[in-house]
């Protein structure tokens, strides 16, 4: 090996060695260099970029506002690593209370419906999910914070775009999607069992919950409980948070959600109901009427008297869609088991007795027959009046009753068409008449 001679009793040095040295000084000077000018990307948490609300604790003597919903800025990703680093409140989570509904027979069905969309529209066909979904309706049901009536917890802020509670009342969502008839029937079954006394157990009395790919704002100011499949829910911090804090008493006096007229009858009857008692007072008013002097219908109405109490013959007010006249027919039908509505658009062709001539059947503009017993429930126009797309809506056939009688099967209003069995078959004799408009 080659060395280099350095003085008296020196010892030699290594030619091997000056490369390295010159390598090291080399990289003593550049390395720093391009730290300096190109910086290395060191991750920074999640939980130090964002701008999240302090967290505050609501005083006992302070309601907590209940804030809209919106959303933190992030990327599912970014959410998850966010949401996973929130830890689980250490306090006790005791279960709620059992809930029994306790309003009358109408009010328990919009409740009950109201009840199956939030859950299934909220958590899917996830009958676990769905229990922890009704859970919080209860929850906010009995806090004083949120609205006292299922419904108007389910559907609050529905009015709005934005903003509103359970986001499926606001976004579209039921006219979007239609559910099955299996996956509407086990949501109903949750509903029934959370308003009978059933109890979720394991998210207590949490009042909020969203999906762990999303950051609310309203977080930072609530205690995560648990998590149920990918939702996690919480509760307000401090006295709200616990169980004397569930102390109002709700209402049993359910309204009528108008956007759940397509997939309940509980709130199609009666959004039907209201639309009608303001199409009849309007046009009362339009009729001189003084508001309370007379009811609207029998400012409309004429019965078809002692002989048959349960056929009604109607002028339709003049302000009057064709849309409407389902609406109208069902309040003047009121509770009647059976109801035979026809109905004229011309005041001066509306019959006062019947039997009907076959003049006024022809002018016939609406009919709708009503038999519950018999599971009849049909409306039908007179489409040389009213076009309507879909053609089994008009009139085709039209068996006019009288006062003499005939068989159920038999037994349907002016305009609705049914196919008698042999018999069942009206005779003419009977006084029953047919004709095509």
């Amino acid at each position: 090996m080659t060395s280099i001679k350095s003085g008296s009793g020196t010892p030699p040095f290594p030619m091997w060695l000056r490369p390295v040295l010159v390598a090291t000084a080399m990289l003593a000077i550049v390395v720093p260099a391009i730290v300096v000018t190109h910086p290395p990307t060191i991750p920074v948490p999640v939980h130090t970029r964002l701008a999240m609300p302090q967290h505050r604790i609501v005083p006992p003597a302070e309601l907590p506002p209940v804030e809209p919903v919106e959303f933190v800025d992030l990327s599912p990703e970014d959410a998850r690593a966010f949401n996973a680093g929130v830890p689980f409140s250490t306090l006790p989570n005791p279960a709620a209370r059992p809930f029994r509904f306790s309003g009358g027979e109408e009010d328990r069905a919009r409740a009950l419906d109201c009840m199956a969309a939030g859950v299934l529209y909220e958590a899917g066909d996830d009958t676990e999910g769905e229990r922890a979904v009704a859970q919080v309706v209860l929850n906010r049901l009995r806090h004083p914070a949120f609205p006292k009536t299922v419904c108007g917890v389910i559907f609050e802020g529905q009015e709005r775009s934005t903003g509103c509670q359970f986001s499926f009342s606001c976004d579209h969502a039921l006219t979007r999607w239609t559910p099955t008839a299996d996956a509407w029937r086990r949501a109903r079954e949750v509903a029934t069992q959370a308003l009978n006394g059933s109890v979720y157990k394991p998210i207590g009395y949490a009042t909020h919950y969203h999906t762990d790919w999303v950051v609310p704002y309203w977080q930072a100011s609530l205690d995560k409980v648990v998590a149920v499949h990918s939702h996690l829910f919480f509760r307000w911090t401090g006295w709200w948070g616990t169980p004397s804090a569930f102390n109002r008493t709700v209402s049993s006096s359910e309204p009528v959600i108008a956007q759940l007229a397509p997939l309940s009858d509980a709130h199609k009857t009666a959004a039907a109901m209201a639309d009608a008692d303001a199409a009849l007072l309007e046009a009362s008013a339009a009729l001189g009427l003084v508001d309370g002097e007379i009811a609207p219908s029998e400012a409309v109405a004429v019965s078809g008297g002692p002989a048959d109490p349960d056929s009604l013959l109607v002028t339709l007010p003049a302000n009057a869609t064709p849309a409407s006249y389902p609406a109208l027919a069902a309040h003047a039908c009121g509770g009647r088991k059976i109801c035979k509505y026809s109905a004229w658009a011309d005041a001066a062709a509306t019959p006062t007795a019947l039997p009907l001539a076959p003049e006024q059947v022809a002018t016939m503009t609406f009919s709708y027959l009503r038999d519950r017993d018999a599971g009849i429930d049909k409306m039908l126009w007179n489409c040389a009046q009213t076009k309507r797309v879909d053609r089994r809506e008009c009139m085709k056939q039209q068996v006019l009753m009288t006062a003499m009688p005939v068989a159920k099967d038999a037994d349907v209003l002016g305009g609705v068409r049914r196919k008698p069995d042999a018999d069942h078959r009206p005779a003419p004799e009977q006084g029953v008449s047919a004709a095509n408009p």
